[in-house]
């Protein structure tokens, strides 16, 4: 809609430029493999692609946060000024800071006392060095990331990723129920019903549990995939409702 592709050559797409004026060329050596999002950022000739780039930059997608033993997300971390989690989680301890300091506090309490009662986190500050820690009930000292379940170290990986000061236009979130014991899902769902407040989110879910306590959330929208000969398709489709979808001639 926005740009013509023709091989090396990309080009305004007709409309886009006055009548009776040549096509404005952005470029005639793009490599067929080569994207134009990612080659083309001309804000003067084309500024609705530069819009849609910068757009599409600013999605996140988390599939996933590695929560084994040797983990980066367990040991200390270098403590910085943190707006987005990084998808593999690793800067978890600023993340959490940035929140407390600069994002909203009181839904960061609330949603560790929501899935974890009597709980509270904490970021210790060691030589520069953030290290998460989890003060429960009846402990007579805070647990380190170190100490933590893969569910609960999980559980604050998802928190910080959903409760970002710098909220996307479009956040992906891939199988969240993943390691987490069934009784944090409820808690889960209502921090992701929170977090749609301020972005689109994308959950893909295989636990019905999840699904079901996301769907009470008024916003919800939920679309059942299912296989069919080998095809995932969309459940209660047909002919006249399925999306058109063509790859682009290069």
């Amino acid at each position: 809609m926005l740009v013509d592709r023709n091989n090396r050559l990309v080009q305004v797409a007709p409309g886009k430029t006055a009548k009776h004026e040549e096509p404005t060329i952005l470029t005639k050596e793009l490599s067929s493999t080569d994207s134009m999002l990612a080659t083309i950022a001309d804000p003067q000739r084309a500024p609705e692609m530069l819009a849609v780039r910068e757009s599409i930059r600013g999605w996140r997608f988390y599939e996933g946060f590695r929560t084994d033993a040797a983990s980066p997300v367990r040991i200390p971390q270098v403590g910085t000024f943190t707006p987005v989690l990084n998808n593999d989680g690793t800067d978890l301890p600023a993340a959490l800071e940035t929140i407390r300091k600069f994002g909203d506090r009181e839904a960061l309490d609330r949603t560790v006392e929501d899935a974890f009662p009597g709980s509270r986190v904490e970021v210790n500050e060691q030589a520069g060095r953030f290290e998460v820690r989890l003060r429960q009930h009846g402990l007579l000292r805070p647990l380190s990331a170190a100490e933590l379940s893969d569910g609960t170290l999980r559980y604050l990986l998802w928190t910080a990723a959903l409760l970002t000061p710098r909220s996307p236009e479009l956040m992906v979130l891939n199988e969240p129920e993943t390691s987490l014991h069934p009784d944090l899902l409820p808690a889960l769902a209502r921090l992701v019903a929170h977090a749609s407040e301020s972005t689109q989110l994308v959950v893909v879910s295989h636990s019905q549990l999840l699904i079901k306590a996301i769907e009470e959330s008024q916003a919800c929208s939920r679309l059942h995939l299912e296989k069919s000969f080998g095809e995932t398709v969309l459940s209660g489709a047909t002919r006249f409702t399925t999306p058109k979808w063509e790859w682009p001639a290069r």
